[in-house]
């Protein structure tokens, strides 16, 4: 008897990271509102002073100063902190703080030395070390390949006790908002074991499914069944950035392009056509499903091309490839994706955080109203997932409802209002479409007889809430397979 509560299916994620949303529980949150406080520098600086001084944190031991969350598009300075700032918090330890797009980062003068990186230091393929103004000196901020370098610097101290930590967590955070299933949306081998470890010692709470980087892994086991609730079920591809970071790749220029760049900046590739139509080709020939992320149109337009041709080798194959994100989707690449059967996990939680950003300096206003299209999804038909990408986003699900009906910025302005979506196919797209995009729609997504008991109660019915209420309802109960997952106080 719920009292009225309203019982849905649990949410199947369509697309995050389990593994890093762990280890973003236990950095230095550096999130600005409504997430946390990061909305200045010298509110980051307290925030990693604060973390520092927390003696009970496991990350504590590894001897470096982590933060997760800052965001320079809602810093008051509009600006990325510098390894300078950094030196002011720890100069004889490590700091590194990672961007909200998980893209980028900032690396103090001891992180950057301990991964090698100096004046004499070259960008590496894919990635930026950016400069100070009067040198070639790194200034601290690293772009894709450069971050994850030092990234990889830090990631080789993390012992089997961090890896679990970071599984349980991120497990643990994804039922408290309702979902019942979750990625790992692209994983090491690392990441792949310390999930396999958790399952099969303490459990998991909720479905674990996790697609290797396909780039870095040449023997992936697929499994279309759970194994004390993980299984393998693809591989993912990585074309480009991130848009509000501005390293997405697109064919037209950014609005307002970073300091130091050309006018006709347009962000640039992660990975080559060579690269992108082999890993693609990799898939199709092996029968795994791949997920891309692609959030430039000049990347979408790659991806296209390589399932073209992987379509035209490998006919018979059934592997449903995924877009991830898809943020400048054009129309005209909507009809290609339907003909070519990909399916489009979108990012509408863009609208909220990031869609002032995205009009008045990432894209303009026209191609800022068209960012995660779904108007034009529905207008054909499609289906579609609507993720939060945790740890971009806290996997926050009455976030990622509400941002994909109202399409909301955080100013008020209501950005692409033909592209809102009913609450009915927001939910669908939460919860029947993603299963189907997870090869479960046989047993996940709906409520009935012969599916999965997975459910999640709520404390006010979405569909008959207004529409700007739809983010503060809250999740009282996760159910997994019957079992009491998650409940609020």
């Amino acid at each position: 008897d719920l009292g009225g509560k309203p019982l849905l299916p649990g949410f199947v994620d369509s697309h995050s990271h389990v593994y890093a949303v762990g280890s973003q529980a236990l950095s230095a949150n550096l999130l600005p509102a409504p997430d946390g406080n990061g909305n200045d520098i010298a509110a980051l600086k307290a925030e990693l002073a604060a973390w520092m001084a927390n003696e009970d944190g496991i990350l504590q031991s590894l001897g470096w100063v982590i933060g997760f969350g800052y965001d320079d598009s809602q810093l008051a300075e509009r600006r990325h902190p510098t390894r300078d700032e950094l030196d002011a918090v720890a100069a004889d330890q490590p700091v590194l703080i990672i961007h909200q797009s998980g893209h980028l980062g900032v690396a103090n003068s001891v992180a950057l030395e301990m991964a090698g990186i100096d004046a004499d230091s070259e960008d590496p393929p894919g990635g930026v070390i950016r400069r100070r103004a009067e040198s070639r000196e790194p200034n601290g901020v690293l772009e894709e390949t450069a971050f994850f370098g030092v990234l990889g610097v830090l990631a080789m101290r993390f012992d089997a006790d961090i890896n679990r930590s970071f599984v349980v967590e991120g497990a643990k955070l994804a039922a408290r908002y309702g979902y019942t299933t979750v990625q790992e949306g692209r994983a090491s081998a690392v990441s792949v074991q310390a999930i396999r470890t958790v399952a099969d010692t303490v459990g998991l709470p909720v479905d674990v499914v996790a697609y290797p980087d396909v780039l870095t892994t040449d023997d992936v086991e697929t499994s279309a069944t759970y194994n004390n609730r993980f299984r393998v079920g693809g591989v993912k591809l990585t074309i480009d950035g991130s848009p509000q970071g501005k390293t997405a790749w697109l064919t037209e220029p950014y609005h307002v392009v970073p300091e130091g760049l050309p006018d006709d900046y347009r962000g640039y590739a992660a990975v080559d056509e060579e690269q992108t139509f082999a890993a693609i080709d990799k898939a199709f020939a092996n029968g795994w499903q791949i997920l891309v992320h692609a959030n430039g149109d000049a990347a979408i337009d790659r991806l296209i091309a390589g399932v073209q041709k992987a379509r035209e080798k490998y006919p018979d194959v059934d592997n449903r490839p995924v877009l991830i994100h898809g943020q400048t989707l054009r129309n005209d690449q909507v009809g290609e994706l339907q003909a070519l059967e990909i399916f489009p996990s979108l990012f509408p939680m863009h609208t909220f955080y990031w869609g002032d950003w995205h009009r008045d300096s990432v894209l303009g206003p026209e191609r800022a109203r068209n960012i995660s299209p779904t108007g034009w999804l529905i207008g054909r038909d499609m289906m579609f997932g609507s993720h939060h990408d945790a740890p971009v986003a806290l996997p926050d699900s009455m976030r990622v409802l509400s941002a994909t009906v109202t399409r909301r910025t955080r100013s008020g302005d209501i950005l692409g209002p033909e592209h809102k979506v009913d609450v009915i196919t927001a939910l669908k797209a939460m919860t029947l479409w993603p299963a189907w995009q997870h090869f479960e729609e046989s047993a996940k997504g709906s409520i009935e007889v012969g599916k999965l008991a997975d459910f999640v109660v709520l404390s006010r019915n979405p569909l008959a809430a207004p529409e700007d209420a739809l983010a503060d309802i809250e999740v009282e109960q996760t159910w997994k397979a019957g079992q009491l997952v998650f409940e609020g106080e």
